[in-house]
């Protein structure tokens, strides 16, 4: 069973993904490298030059690709909500836990290099308004009042451990 990771751009979906994988000793496979391995350039430059359905369109390919994988912690785009054929891939071979950290820690952070926030807090401010609901009806477990990508990775493991009855 994959373990994967939802959440708003900035929640530490990575971070988290990193330690889990050490933690589990399972591969770990991010949704948003898979979409730059295939497209050969990075999210931001495919934003700018084919705009965002050419990225929802491989983000779908790559939820297909990352689905299709087992025991691996899959950190995904902030966005893979947006489509529920994504979710479905997603879910019918992972677990689905979503990092709910708080949206005025992410807006203190830096995200000059996310196409849909930039330096903009009011865009993430917007970001969190349109998904919220999604990350929640997706979501079989939801992580909240975590301050670090440790404590929110201590508390994934163990519900994905006894998920699993490892």
């Amino acid at each position: 069973m994959n373990l994967v990771l939802i959440g708003m751009p900035g929640s530490g979906k990575s971070t988290v993904g990193k330690i889990l994988s050490k933690m589990l000793c399972m591969p770990l496979v991010d949704t948003d490298a898979l979409v730059e391995q295939a497209a050969g350039k990075t999210i931001p430059a495919l934003f700018a030059q084919e705009g965002e359905a050419a990225f929802r369109d491989r983000e779908t390919a790559a939820a297909r690709q990352a689905a299709a994988l087992d025991n691996t912690v899959i950190a995904t785009g902030g966005g893979i909500v947006l489509r529920p054929e994504n979710m479905e891939a997603l879910s019918a071979t992972g677990l689905i836990f979503f990092r709910d950290r708080a949206l005025e820690d992410i807006v203190e952070e830096d995200h000059m290099g996310r196409p849909l926030v930039g330096s903009d807090p009011d865009k993430l401010r917007l970001l969190y308004t349109q998904r919220i609901e999604l990350y929640r009806k997706y979501a079989q477990y939801t992580i909240s009042n975590t301050k670090t990508a440790e404590e929110a990775a201590v508390r994934i493991a163990a519900l994905y451990r006894e998920a699993c009855q490892l």
